[in-house]
């Protein structure tokens, strides 16, 4: 007996803003300092929402949106913030204690 797996996809278990959020602020809390944890977590919250939605949102085509959040994209700040923004997120910053 041949047992089928799919591919673990996070996109498909944020279905309130509160998992959104949630799962944002994971993220944040344990990026390396990269940003690529970040960008990872923005790819799959829009991917959750819709990316063609995120990218009329933030003024973006579907085709940069896409690049700037894939795996290789290095996107810049004011695009990472104009997500953010889209997808109601806020970032916050207190002290590391520890």
């Amino acid at each position: 007996m041949t047992e089928l797996f799919s591919r673990w996809d996070s996109a498909d278990y944020l279905h309130t803003e509160e998992d959104i959020a949630l799962y944002f602020n994971a993220c944040v809390e344990e990026d390396e300092g990269d940003g690529g944890l970040i960008r990872h977590a923005l790819d799959v919250i829009a991917r959750a929402r819709g990316i063609a939605r995120l990218a009329n949102d933030t003024g973006l085509t579907h085709d940069s949106l896409a690049q700037a959040l894939s795996p290789d994209g290095n996107p810049e700040f004011a695009t990472v913030m104009k997500v953010i923004k889209a997808l109601g997120l806020r970032l916050h910053a207190h002290p590391h204690s520890g």
